[in-house]
């Protein structure tokens, strides 16, 4: 029996979203490196009014499951970003995941900010994340359902 083979084009915009996707979702993985290693440079140039080490104080301070959270949400991000380039259908779950831990671990964040944030830090940086999260989630099920995804 013989396979068919799809010659459709894969549309531009699935490359554009995915390149921005997988650059988005790395700098959010090299991001939690460094925050979950406390490296004290790091955190100073991303926020230069911000003690480092109380900094480093309440993320270590996370709960378990904050932290597995934040953790899902951007390496799941990464693997559903690398799953889209490729034009996978493994990329749907692997975006729910990581919005699912993004609203876990950002949401704990959120509800329970590290004193002296601005609210922007503490609120609108992680409210933006979790849009982003949903619209890569939505993007890839809309790509999956037209077919682009195999």
């Amino acid at each position: 029996m013989q396979q068919s083979v799809d010659t459709r084009p894969v549309p531009v915009h699935l490359w554009i979203v995915g390149i921005l996707a997988l650059l988005w979702y790395g700098y959010g993985c090299y991001d939690y490196l460094m925050l979950r290693t406390g490296d004290a440079n790091y955190i100073k140039a991303m926020m230069p009014d911000i003690d480092s080490g109380a900094f480093v104080s309440y993320l270590d301070g996370l709960p378990v499951w904050a932290a597995a959270g934040w953790g899902l949400g951007v390496w799941a991000g990464l693997i559903g970003s690398i799953l889209l380039l490729m034009r996978n259908r493994w990329a749907i779950p692997a975006y729910a995941l990581s919005l699912l831990g993004a609203v876990v671990g950002l949401g704990y964040q959120m509800s329970n900010p590290m004193p002296g944030l601005t609210s922007f830090l503490a609120l609108g940086v992680p409210a933006m994340i979790i849009v982003v999260c949903f619209g890569l989630f939505l993007y890839a099920r809309a790509q999956g359902a037209s077919g682009a995804l195999r």
